[in-house]
């Protein structure tokens, strides 16, 4: 379906919309009672998802690190703005990823680069995974490191998928429809992207769940329905 003449969304999209999201809401964030127990610290300053993998570990030790001095925040910038430079720049993409410099010259050369012009906790993770050889895995730890964050906000990603771009009515319509369902003191982030093979309707993504209501889903479901 398409947007009505009057640009408001389907009703059965924002029913749907609104289901999907309370469903996401309920799930919640994993308590800190499924925390692994070699993460023994003050409660205060658990991670608030129970993250796994080698990534994870990295990004648990530095949340608690960062928790503990008072600098999640200032961390989550410092970590996603090497991120950005790793991007832009070959040549810190290339330090990153060498793997014929040895560690304790890597570590050297990292403390060289960041030390004073990063908190602490950002400094030691550096240097720690440049002990490790384990820089050519900042871009995933960092993506981990702000999936905590996320969840200490209190924040539900979503994204909607429409063929043409929704007018500000209809953003609002949809934002609406997943606040009124959430739990007091998350936020829905929404972003919306465009996708014209969809031909119409929508495609709702929010944390892990996703609702297809597209009108090419629809006619491919036709198509495979034996005559």
């Amino acid at each position: 379906q398409r947007p009505s003449v009057d640009g408001s969304l389907p009703t059965s999209a924002i029913s749907m919309l609104s289901n999907l999201t309370r469903t996401i809401s309920r799930r919640g964030v994993a308590t800190t009672t499924q925390l692994r127990a070699g993460l023994a610290t003050d409660a205060a300053h658990k991670p608030p998802l129970d993250l796994h993998g080698l990534h994870a570990r990295y990004a648990n030790a530095t949340y608690i690190a960062a928790s503990k001095a008072g600098a999640l925040d200032a961390v989550e910038g410092e970590l996603l703005a090497l991120q950005e430079t790793a991007a832009k720049s070959a040549t810190f993409a290339d330090f990153l990823n060498n793997p014929l410099i040895g560690r304790d010259q890597k570590s050297a050369q990292v403390e060289d680069m960041l030390k004073g012009k990063t908190s602490q906790t950002t400094l030691n993770l550096m240097t720690t995974l440049a002990g490790n050889a384990r820089l050519n895995e900042l871009n995933k730890i960092v993506g981990a490191y702000v999936e905590l964050m996320k969840a200490n906000r209190g924040e539900i990603e979503a994204v909607i998928i429409s063929a043409d771009p929704l007018s500000k009515s209809q953003q609002d319509q949809v934002s609406k429809a997943m606040t009124s369902q959430i739990e007091k003191g998350k936020k829905v982030v929404l972003t919306t992207k465009v996708d014209p093979s969809i031909l119409g309707g929508l495609q709702i993504q929010i944390g892990d769940q996703f609702l297809d209501l597209s009108v090419a889903s629809k006619i491919d479901t036709i198509s495979r329905t034996p005559v």
